[in-house]
């Protein structure tokens, strides 16, 4: 740093504290929330209506959030209408200088645009309000490199973070105008040092999307073993904090982290669950989703998401206490259809609303009200909190990966008695007879599959009647 430039000293003490933060220590962050006109006829391309705008108070809070899941402190906090963006900054001159003055009176070291920013855009506004500056990617980033566990989860942050930093090596650091010397008399004045980090940065992109692909294929191994047991695979997807990971926990029994913040689980995790009627199912917990998610951090994670694409049955939980909760799930099928995901009503999609236990009387009613006059199937409500509605939820898992329940009729004769205790495991006994001969005959109602079986072992009567 040149020593003649205190204003530039001043900055990098500023981005070394919010670096030291970021690394664990809290940091005293400003979180600018800007509103940008929308126009009438702006259109999602992949639909033929126009998106759901997010109201600024939902987006507003979904800042503070991932902002405190990385136990960031938010002293200043403000939602700024931008009538006009600008190319350089984003924000108008008058509205930076007085957040400059704000974030110097509540001593911020690190500001928070929740809104994609431009590398001149980022490096113009550090350098104006003397702050480190993240867009709603880069902390994105910074909480999915906190959250990762596997190796495989951290593969996929670093190519992330690598492939956001390729494009914003334009700092205020002077070691970047350098340039090292070329070869020969005609070697000019050689490579810039920026274009040797740019160099290095795409060796490790490289270096990573090799790795990823040994992952993605030691993945593919396991999904082939899987189908040759064969269990179906259900994915529970959402937006990120609707209760994954506490459905997850409720379903299957184990201790998934699920707390009340953002991204709480980042790598997937995968267990047997059986069903009501002896069906087996593989349950798999993945990354929660979020609005603006950036295309290369799908990319980069293709791996994780891979699990999603695959699965028999996708669960799509929704946090139905939410005020935001259409716009969410708007988002979340729409990068359910850029992975490839049937998100039409007969497809392999089940939208299950979650946190009903939120709601009061008057508001359940409406929403079950508006529910039953959708034309798409109707949603199933529940509450991974207090188990409500889950044992009517495993039925349509079981009856949508198996098959709706047939009433039959089957006598077991005498010498065959063993199978008794497999029956009664995966068969709803109606009505049982117990036979002269010590044999019994039993009506039950079994999935498809689960009949398949029983007719590999028995000798079954015709259908009963019902």
């Amino acid at each position: 740093m040149d020593a003649s430039n205190p204003g530039g000293r001043q900055q990098g003490a500023k981005e070394r504290q919010a670096d030291e933060a970021l690394k664990g220590k809290t940091a005293r962050a400003a979180i600018v929330v800007p509103v940008l006109p929308r126009f009438p006829r702006e259109e999602d391309e992949s639909r033929s209506r126009p998106r759901l705008a997010r109201s600024p108070e939902a987006r507003f809070a979904e800042a503070i959030g991932l902002a405190r899941a990385i136990d960031l402190d938010p002293v200043y906090t403000e939602i700024v209408t931008v009538n006009v963006p600008r190319p350089a900054t984003l924000l108008g001159t008058g509205k930076i200088e007085e957040l400059a003055e704000h974030i110097k009176q509540a001593e911020a070291s690190l500001v928070i645009i929740d809104h994609p920013l431009t590398p001149v855009q980022q490096r113009n506004l550090e350098k104006a309000l003397n702050a480190k500056v993240l867009d709603r990617t880069g902390i994105i980033l910074e909480i999915f490199g906190e959250r990762a566990r596997t190796k495989e989860g951290a593969l996929q942050v670093e190519l992330a973070h690598l492939n956001y930093q390729k494009g914003r090596l334009v700092r205020s650091w002077t070691h970047l105008e350098r340039q090292r010397g070329g070869a020969g008399f005609l070697g000019g004045p050689g490579e810039t040092q920026i274009e040797a980090d740019r160099r290095i940065l795409q060796d490790k992109i490289t270096k990573l999307k090799r790795e990823l692909e040994t992952v993605r294929r030691t993945r593919e191994l396991h999904r082939s073993k899987r189908r040759k047991v064969p269990f179906p695979v259900v994915a529970i997807v959402g937006y990120t904090n609707a209760g994954k990971s506490t459905l997850f926990n409720r379903l299957t029994g184990a201790e998934v982290l699920a707390e009340n913040m953002l991204f709480a689980t980042l790598d997937p995790t995968l267990r047997r669950v059986r069903l009501p009627h002896g069906t087996i199912i593989i349950l798999s917990d993945t990354v929660g989703f979020i609005s603006d998610l950036p295309t290369h951090l799908v990319a980069a994670f293709r791996a994780t998401l891979e699990e999603v694409v695959e699965a028999d049955l996708v669960i799509h939980l929704r946090d139905i206490s939410d005020p935001d909760t259409a716009a969410q799930a708007e988002d979340v099928e729409r990068i359910l259809s850029d992975l490839g995901v049937d998100t039409a009503p007969d497809g392999k999609v089940i939208e299950v609303w979650n946190k009903v236990d939120r709601l009061d009387e008057q508001s359940r009613e409406r929403l079950f009200d508006q529910a039953a006059r959708d034309p798409k199937a109707p949603p199933v409500a529940v509450s991974a909190i207090t188990g409500e509605g889950l044992e009517n939820l495993l039925h349509i898992v079981e009856s949508r990966v198996s098959g709706e329940l047939e009433t039959m009729t089957v006598q077991i004769p005498p010498d065959a008695l063993r199978h008794l205790d497999w029956i009664y495991r995966n068969a709803e006994i109606v009505t049982r007879q117990d036979l002269d001969d010590g044999g019994a005959e039993l009506t039950i109602r079994v999935t498809r599959a689960t009949r398949a079986e029983l007719e590999s072992r028995l000798t079954v009567a015709g259908p009963a009647s019902e």
